[in-house]
C-alpha cells in the first residue's frame, strides 16, 4: 500500500502535468466557483420571497422572483459550461501527454522489461489506467471544487441567519473527516485490484484472440471460457467492492448529518431561538441543511474516482520510472566498414545460473558470412541479440570494426543491420510502407519495387488486386509465411545495411518457398558481412565458418567440408538431415 508520502509526490507529478493548461483550469475553477455562487445566491433570496413577498403580501416582489429565476438559471447554466468544458478541455489533454508519454517510454524500455511484462498488462496501463486518470482530472475535480465551494456557500448562509444552529451542523464535520479518511484508504486498495484484474482481462483475451486458431484446433474454447470467466468474476468481485464502500460510507454520512438536522430542528423549538427567527430566516436554514446532503453525498462518492484516479497515476508512473535503455554510446558513424569481433563473451538471462553463453569468441571478416548451428537453447539467437544490444553481456567484449558496440550511440549502431526472423513482424499497412519501414532515409517507389524484385516478391504482388497498395491485415495475416519472409526480406535489402542477420529464415517454409528465398537471401548477402543462424543445414553449406553451439558454448568450428570431415557435432547433424544423401 502507497504510504501518504508517495501519495503527495504522486499527486504533484500530476499537478506538473497541469502547468501548460493554467489559464484554461483557472477558468474552470471561476466557472465551478460562479455555479456554486449562483445557487448559494438564489438560495440567499428565499427569506425574501417568503418574508417580504408572502408574508407581507406584497405581489412586487413576487413578481420580481418569477423575472429573477429564469436569469438565474441562465447564468447557473453558462458557469456550468465554462466549468465542465475547460476542466474537461485540461483533463483530456492531460490523459492524451501521459498515453503519448507512457507510449513513447515503452517503446525505450529495454528488451528485458518487456519480457518479464505481459503485453496485456501493457495495453492495458495504456488504455484503462488512463482513462481513470481523466475520472480524476475531470469529474471528480470538478464536483470537488464545486460541491465543496457550495458547501461553503450554505454553511455561510446558515452561519448568517443562525450562528448557534450552524454550530450543531458543523460538529459532525470531524466524524465525516474520519469516514472519509478510512474509505480514501479502501478506496486505494481495491482501485490497485481492480486495474491488475483489468491487466488480467487484457491479457487473457490477447491470448485466446493471437492464439485462436490453436484454441478451436485443441478444443481449447472450455478451457479458455473458464479461465477468462475467473479473471472476468475477479473483475467483477473487485468493482462491487468498490460500489458497497462507496454506498455504506454515503448512507452513514447522510446519517450523522440527518441526526445533526434533528438536532437543529429539536433546538430550534425552543421559544428563545423561534422569536430570533423569521418564518423566511427557518425556512432557508431548513433548506440550507437539507440542500448539504447532496454535495455531501456527491463528495463522498468522487472520493472513488478521485483515489481511483491516484491509483491509475501510480501505475502509470511506476512504468515512467522503469529506467529506459542505457545510451552511453558516442560514437557515430553513417556506414561501417562491417569487421565484427566477439572476445570470450559471457551472458546470463536474467541473473540465471547457467549462462546463456559462456566464453564464445569469433570473427566475421568484412564481407564474409559465418553461420551458427546447434540445437535450440544453445544460445544462437542470444549473439544476435547481443550484437544489436537488444541485451547487455556481463563480460568479454564485441567490437565493430575495432571499436566496441557500447561505445556507438544506440541508434548508430542498429543502423549497422538489418534482421530477417523467422517470425516476421509486419504492420497492418500497405506492403509497400512495411517495405520501407525503417529504411534511413526516403525511399522512392522505384527504390521499393527493386527492392521487391530483388526478393523475388514482385510476382506475387503484381497479382494483388491493389499490388504494392495492398493491405497485409495485422501481422500479415493476408499472406501465407513465404511472402512474409520475402516482404520481410525486401525490408532488409532497403535498409541496406553493412551487416546482415538471418535468425533462421528458411526454417518453417516448404522447398518450393525456401528455393525463392534462398535465391533473394543470395542477393541480399552480397558485399555484406552475414551471420546466418540455421537449422537447415543446406542453406549454409557456403558460408565461409561455421560455428557449432551447444549449451552457449562453441563445440566445433570450420568450413562445411572441414567438419565433415571431422565427423563430429556437425556430421551428426548433417547425416541425421540429409541420411545417406550427406555421405
Amino acid at each position: 500500500m502507497d504510504s501518504q508520502h508517495t501519495r503527495k509526490s504522486h499527486f504533484r507529478r500530476l499537478v506538473k502535468y497541469l502547468k501548460p493548461y493554467r489559464l484554461a483550469f483557472v477558468i474552470a475553477i471561476i466557472g465551478m466557483l460562479g455555479y456554486a455562487g449562483v445557487d448559494t445566491f438564489f438560495f440567499y433570496h428565499i427569506e425574501t420571497l417568503i418574508d417580504d413577498g408572502l408574508g407581507a403580501n406584497n405581489p412586487t416582489i413576487l413578481i420580481y422572483g418569477a423575472i429573477f429565476v429564469p436569469l438565474i438559471f441562465i447564468l447557473r447554466g453558462f458557469f456550468n459550461f465554462i466549468s465542465t468544458y475547460f476542466l474537461s478541455y485540461v483533463g483530456f489533454h492531460i490523459v492524451t501527454t501521459m498515453r503519448q508519454e507512457l507510449f513513447e517510454h515503452l517503446m525505450r524500455l529495454p528488451v528485458s522489461y518487456h519480457d518479464k511484462v505481459s503485453t496485456g498488462d501493457l495495453i492495458s496501463k495504456i488504455t484503462y489506467d488512463t482513462q481513470q486518470l481523466a475520472e480524476a482530472n475531470s469529474r471528480a475535480i470538478l464536483t470537488m471544487i464545486r460541491e465543496g465551494a457550495f458547501v461553503v456557500g450554505l454553511l455561510g448562509l446558515m452561519i448568517y441567519h443562525s450562528w448557534q444552529l450552524s454550530l450543531v451542523f458543523l460538529l459532525i464535520g470531524p466524524a465525516i473527516g474520519k469516514i472519509v479518511a478510512v474509505v480514501s484508504r479502501k478506496f486505494r486498495e481495491v482501485s490497485s485490484k481492480i486495474q491488475t484484474a483489468m491487466g488480467n482481462v487484457t491479457t487473457s483475451s490477447e491470448q485466446m484472440i493471437n492464439g485462436h486458431q490453436v484454441v478451436v484446433m485443441f478444443e481449447g474454447q472450455k478451457q479458455e471460457s473458464e479461465r477468462f470467466g475467473k479473471i472476468n468474476n475477479q473483475t467483477r468481485q473487485q468493482n462491487m467492492k468498490l460500489v458497497n464502500i462507496r454506498t455504506i460510507s454515503t448512507s452513514v454520512i447522510q446519517f450523522i448529518a440527518s441526526l445533526s438536522l434533528a438536532a437543529v430542528l429539536f433546538i430550534a423549538s425552543f421559544p428563545t431561538m423561534l422569536e430570533q427567527l423569521s418564518p423566511g430566516a427557518f425556512t432557508t436554514l431548513l433548506t440550507c441543511m437539507i440542500m448539504l446532503l447532496r454535495p455531501l453525498k456527491q463528495l463522498t462518492n468522487v472520493n472513488a474516482d478521485f483515489q481511483r484516479g491516484l491509483a491509475a497515476a501510480a501505475s502509470i508512473f511506476a512504468v515512467l520510472d522503469e529506467e529506459q535503455e542505457k545510451d552511453t554510446g558516442t560514437v557515430r558513424v553513417d556506414r561501417v566498414r562491417g569487421d565484427v569481433a566477439v572476445e570470450h563473451v559471457t551472458f546470463r538471462y536474467n541473473k540465471k545460473k547457467s549462462p546463456a553463453l559462456d566464453d564464445v569468441s569469433f570473427t566475421i571478416p568484412t564481407g564474409k558470412t559465418l553461420a551458427l548451428v546447434g540445437r535450440s537453447g544453445s544460445g544462437k539467437s542470444t549473439i544476435s541479440s547481443l550484437l544489436t544490444r537488444f541485451y547487455e553481456h556481463e563480460s568479454g567484449t564485441i567490437k565493430l570494426d575495432g571499436v566496441d558496440i557500447r561505445d556507438y550511440e544506440l541508434k548508430s549502431l542498429r543502423r549497422q543491420f538489418a534482421v530477417v526472423s523467422q517470425s516476421v513482424t509486419l504492420f497492418n499497412d500497405t506492403i509497400a510502407n512495411n517495405i520501407a519501414y525503417g529504411a534511413n532515409s526516403q525511399v522512392s517507389r522505384e527504390d521499393i519495387e527493386r527492392a521487391l524484385k530483388l526478393a523475388y516478391a514482385d510476382e506475387f504482388v503484381a497479382k494483388m488486386p491493389e499490388g504494392l497498395e495492398t493491405i497485409v491485415g495485422e501481422n500479415g495475416v493476408m499472406l501465407s509465411g513465404g511472402q512474409r519472409q520475402r516482404i520481410a526480406i525486401a525490408r532488409a535489402l532497403l535498409r541496406d545495411a553493412p551487416i546482415l542477420i538471418l535468425d533462421e529464415a528458411t526454417s518453417a517454409l516448404d522447398t518450393e518457398s525456401e528455393r525463392h528465398i534462398q535465391k533473394a537471401l543470395d542477393n541480399l548477402q552480397q558485399n555484406r558481412t552475414s551471420l546466418v543462424i540455421a537449422h537447415r543445414l543446406s542453406t549454409i553449406e557456403a558460408a565461409d565458418e561455421i560455428l557449432v553451439m551447444d549449451h552457449g558454448k562453441v563445440v566445433e568450428r570450420g568450413t562445411h567440408s572441414d567438419l565433415l570431415e571431422k565427423g563430429g557435432a556437425y556430421a551428426q547433424l548433417y547425416h541425421m538431415q540429409f541420411g545417406s544423401e550427406g555421405s
